[in-house]
Parts: C-alpha cells; structure tokens; sequence
C-alpha cells in the first residue's frame, strides 16, 4: 500500500502544479476564470456581514478578557509589520498584541492598501484594551478586534478601506464611524472559524433505486445522482468522504430557490451559478456559497436522470446544523436536495479540484479503496490542502477554509 500512496502523493503535485482544464463541470463554459470584480466601498454604519458581531455567522461570541497575568496571555502575538503604523497611546504596546488570525488578515489588508494608495499606510488607532476602555464584552479585549485608518487620515477613503478589510478576510467589519473602521475576527481555536466544505447531516441525495437517502447514512459504493458536462444527470459512484463528522455543529448557508429546492452548505464549498435569465441559460460558474446571491440561477434535479435546468435563487440564509458530511463522487459532482453542487471546497475553482483529486479516483480505480479511513477528514484532502497554502496564491483559497487543515 506504500507504493501507491507515494504515487498518489506526487502525483497530487503535480496535478496542483498543471495547467487547469476548461469544461471539467456540468454546463456551457465552465472552467473558465472569472473577470475580476468590481469591488463597492460600505455604506456609513453599514456592516458586512449583515448579522451582529458576535453571533456563529460573523466573529463568534466573547469568551473573556485577557490581560497580561491570564493563561490566554499566550494565545496573543506582536505586530511588527512596518508597513502598519500602530497609534499605540498608551506607549506601552497593547495595540500590536493580536491573535494570529488578527494578525494574518491585518498583514492581508496592509498590502491591499498599498496597492490601492501608494504611499499610504494601514494605520491601526485600537488594538487589544487591558485598561477596560471599550465596552463590556468587547472582543478588543480578546485582541481580536482593530480600528483602523489610513496613514494619511483621509476619510473619503474609509469606505473603500472598509472593503479592503472585508476582502482580506477580517469576519466582520464595520464602517462605525466618520473616523474609523472596525474589524473583529473569530477566535484562533473557535470550531466557527474551521469551515471547510461539507453538507448537514440531514441533506438527502437521490439513489440509482430513486430512493432518496440522509447524507448521513450514505456510504462508499453506492451511487448517487450526480452532474456531468451540459447538466446533463447521471448516477456516479461514491468513493469515499472527504470529510465525515456525525457530532459535530456547524454554520450552514441555505440557497432558496424558486423551484422550491433548497440546498444547504458550508461557506467554503462549492455550487454552480448561472448570472442573467435562467430560462435562457448561460455560462455556468462555481462559487463559494458564501459568495452565492439572490438572482443568481443554480441547478436543480427533475428527480431522475435526464438534464438538469435553472432555477433562481431567491433568498440566502444562515443556520446552525449538526453533522458534516462531504461524499466524493466519479464526477466530482452530486445532487443534494434537488440541487447540483460540486464536491470540492475552499479553492476557487472546480475544475482545479477536480484535477488535483484525480490520484485518488485513480488509486480508487486501482485497488478498490483510498487507504484507511474514519470520521473526520480525509487524508489526501489534508495533503492538498497543505500543497495547496504552499503552492497557490492565498486569494484562491476560501478564508475559513485556509484558516485549517480542513477540506
């Protein structure tokens, strides 16, 4: 089993390091990059995303101050970044004391505000609070929240910074005041930050019987309703879990659909969407369901096999569900709730997963299995993530997912 498992490995490499193909998904054009989005400045008091800071959808909840004398003292870092001008009035260093992923995302958005402004500089005016300035429970006692300004105090660029700050990956952002931004993120060891690509528990998907089934009950050999090129259905054999937790509670994006379907996911995983008129058609491409938005047309299953059509999103809500389940078909695709998504999470693009998860379906084909495994994630989606955050730009890879070995 060591020889093929070597393979595999290197294999994995080098399907990382290939060309991407074009037309690995189901629908007209899929695989191509998508053109670089325009990105809007928040509004005044707006904040994004749109539900209170510390709720399971934006930074988690409190989990109580530190200071210097606490235990969780450790679980603070310095900021050293000279391209990040800290106010830090209490001369004393407070403001550079973070959490890790604080302090990640700040770096991220010091280098986006460069690029935009040269010459101008992510200036942080609060960082961590041990004199018990802010409210009570505020995660700036936790080093986990910012404000933040630009070195040259110009305030017609707040709104755009706010965005900056968003794209960077902060969790939550908020254009507070005339004077400055605030970020905040989830706490380092939160489960809420370590969201890689799975369905709940409860998700049913479509039998080669017609029978339908809980996701949770599924199991490697059987086969399910899946999508190949032009949305065309087929049943494609599962092979194995990429991820597979009954207990655990995660956050799950729920896509509405005109149709009636509804599709539930985690932020990092991937479905298909069609902008314009669904009745028309159109190019199909993958999205993070954090990214999906209502208008947006997604695939939905008639039941059986025959071809999928376009139905449009019509709401997008977050819920907290238990289990995590995350089947790898043939295809690379599956029919889940009567809607087609991708099998593959946290990077950007299907068609690239797809190439990189090709050593698998491969040692599947050879031996009849993937090497041992339980609940919990896989071991080859552990190897490419970690290729993954060697070998691609962090832009291509989801936030809550890059923020973990997860898939």
């Amino acid at each position: 089993m060591l020889l093929p498992t070597l393979v595999t490995c290197l294999a994995g490499c080098a399907f990382l390091l290939s060309p991407v193909s074009e037309g690995c998904g189901p629908g007209r054009g899929y695989g191509k990059r998508r053109s670089p989005r325009k990105l809007a400045p928040l509004a005044y008091k707006q904040f994004t995303p749109n539900v209170a800071e510390k709720t399971l959808g934006a930074s988690g909840r409190y989990e109580g101050k530190i200071t210097r004398n606490s235990e969780r003292f450790k679980e603070l870092t310095p900021n050293y970044n000279p391209d990040i001008i800290f106010k830090d009035e209490e001369n004393t260093g407070a403001d550079r004391m973070m959490t890790q992923r604080c302090k990640d995302k700040l770096n991220s958005l010091a280098i986006s505000v460069m690029n935009l402004w040269p010459g101008v500089r992510l200036r942080v005016t609060e960082g961590w609070d041990e004199d018990g300035h802010h409210s009570e429970e505020s995660l700036h006692y936790e080093g986990r929240a910012v404000d933040i300004t630009t070195s040259d105090r110009d305030r017609s660029k707040y709104a755009m910074l706010a965005r900056l700050a968003v794209e960077a990956g902060f969790d939550w952002v908020y254009y507070e005041s005339k004077a400055h931004i605030h970020c905040s993120v989830k706490s380092d060891h939160s489960m809420a930050a370590k969201s890689g690509g799975c369905f709940p528990g409860e998700a049913s998907v479509t039998l080669a019987s017609g029978a339908q089934k809980p996701i949770a009950d599924l199991r490697p050999g059987e086969r399910v309703l899946a999508a190949a090129g032009g949305g065309e259905l087929v049943y494609s054999e599962v092979l194995v879990f990429l991820d597979r937790d009954p207990v655990t509670r995660k956050l799950f994006y729920t896509l509405h659909t005109e149709a009636g379907a509804r599709l539930s996911l985690t932020a990092a995983h991937l479905v298909f969407v069609s902008g314009g008129n669904c009745s028309e058609g159109g190019a199909l491409g993958a999205v993070y369901a954090s990214d999906a938005r209502p208008g947006q047309c997604v695939l939905v299953s008639p039941g059986e096999a025959g071809r999928a059509r376009l139905s449009r999103i019509t709401r997008v809500s977050v819920r907290e569900s238990r289990g995590a389940f995350a089947p790898l078909t043939r295809h690379g695709t599956l029919v889940v709730d009567g809607v087609v998504a991708s099998c593959y999470a946290v990077v950007d693009q299907h068609s690239l997963a797809h190439w990189a998860f090709s050593p698998l379906r491969l040692l599947h084909s050879w031996t009849g299995s993937t090497g041992s495994h339980r609940d919990g994630v896989h071991w080859y989606s552990r190897l490419l993530h970690w290729l993954g955050r060697m070998l691609l730009d962090s832009g291509r890879l989801h936030p809550l997912g890059a923020a973990q070995g997860d898939r």
